[in-house]
């Protein structure tokens, strides 16, 4: 049966067959590392056992001949650096101008560039946290949430610790879930109730304190891999066990509707790790990591289109990590390009870059959104 695990280097999802006694190795898609894929007998996690190296070739034997070659080889080279530098004084001004003029070279500008251009897609106005475990300070921040207060909820994903910030980003406290278990999902109500889903399953808990409310009670058992809010007060959560379903929650935590091999029956193809989000109008979208794209579903659960493809080219995705919908309906994918913007029916709009990696996005009521980056948390303001 096909299983997943996170690249130990970079975090990104790394599919696998599980055969028992074997020395497996996988490849990551993303930083492109060759893994130890689990065994799950002797209790010994993934690890990184090579990485991508590049050898200048043997050395030349002979003193001489080695100064000779070298001499031969760098003349060229410092015609070329010359050259460079002479043109430099021209080319500069003419290479200046036109980043200028390009709105997403310059997403963390918060005024028109050379008098003229206008501000970028995204303006970030708040950046907080450094890397360490001291308060106010991450070492693998990958989930996020917002309160209908303003207040931010960071989750750690390897030492399962929960982290609340004011809207100004100040640091309020902390507490943790099991700190052995990943921390895949995140999310909080507008009561300031937070859902954390671990080990397959989703904790409520009291957000300032993590005092645990209960659990949500699904008849599928365990088997979810992540949750988000919606407008109503409900949930709508991602699950797999053998298959991939989506399952949306009234806000009295009652099951309304499940969405049946979501993916798989879309694609023919098994999705090990879906991300979702819902927009105003009840829309479902569920982001398949392994399938590279996006599969919208209509409040009711029927399958509208899918978006987005394996590659490096505009609204294609390559690792995709996470999903949000902004109040205009307007579908953001995070990647390591960037984040991608579609229209609600995926046509590609723009991308811009946030700093880092996004592996956590959600939007508050005030359309700002919020990323959680590894090292740091943003917050940015969207100019259209």
């Amino acid at each position: 049966m096909p299983k997943t695990v996170d690249c130990p280097k970079c975090g990104a999802p790394v599919g696998y067959e599980n055969v028992i006694g074997a020395n497996l190795t996988a490849r990551c898609a993303y930083c492109n590392s060759s893994l130890s894929v689990p065994d799950e007998i002797r209790g010994r996690p993934a690890q990184v056992i090579s990485e991508v190296h590049i050898s200048l070739g043997p050395t030349v034997p002979g003193g001489k001949a080695t100064k000779w070659i070298l001499l031969i080889v760098l003349i060229p080279v410092f015609g070329l650096v010359i050259g460079a530098i002479a043109m430099g004084g021209f080319l500069a001004p003419l290479i200046r101008s036109t980043v200028n003029k390009n709105p997403l070279t310059n997403p963390g500008r918060t005024g028109p560039v050379n008098g003229n251009a206008k501000p970028g897609f995204a303006t970030t106005t708040l950046d907080f946290g450094s890397k360490g475990i001291g308060p106010g300070m991450f070492t693998d921040a990958r989930s996020i949430a917002v309160d209908g207060s303003g207040k931010i909820y960071v989750g750690e994903y390897g030492s399962g610790r929960i982290q609340v910030f004011d809207a100004a980003g100040k640091f309020i406290t902390q507490w943790s879930v099991d700190p052995k278990m990943p921390l895949r999902g995140l999310a909080a109500d507008r009561n300031g109730v937070v859902y954390i889903v671990q080990s397959g399953k989703i904790s409520r808990h009291e957000g300032e304190t993590g005092k645990l409310l209960g659990e949500l009670e699904y008849a599928g058992g365990r088997g979810f891999d992540d949750v988000k809010t919606a407008a109503d007060g409900g949930l709508i959560t991602a699950w797999y066990s053998n298959r991939d379903d989506i399952v949306r929650f009234d806000s009295t935590g009652k099951v309304v509707r499940a969405i049946s091999a979501a993916i798989s029956s879309v694609t023919d193809r098994s999705e090990l790790n879906t991300r979702v989000a819902i927009d105003g109008l009840g829309n479902v979208y569920a982001l398949g990591s392994f399938n590279n794209a996006v599969f919208k579903f209509s409040p009711d659960g029927k399958f509208l289109t899918r978006f987005g493809d394996d590659g490096d080219q505009p609204g294609q995705f390559r690792a995709p990590f996470a999903i949000a919908v902004d109040g205009k309906g307007r579908v953001y994918v995070s990647d390591v390009k960037g984040v991608q913007v579609f229209d609600g029916n995926g046509r590609y709009l723009t991308v811009f870059k946030a700093g880092g990696t996004a592996s956590g996005m959600v939007f508050n009521d005030r359309n700002e959104l919020f990323i959680a980056a590894r090292e740091h948390v943003l917050k940015l303001t969207v100019n259209e």
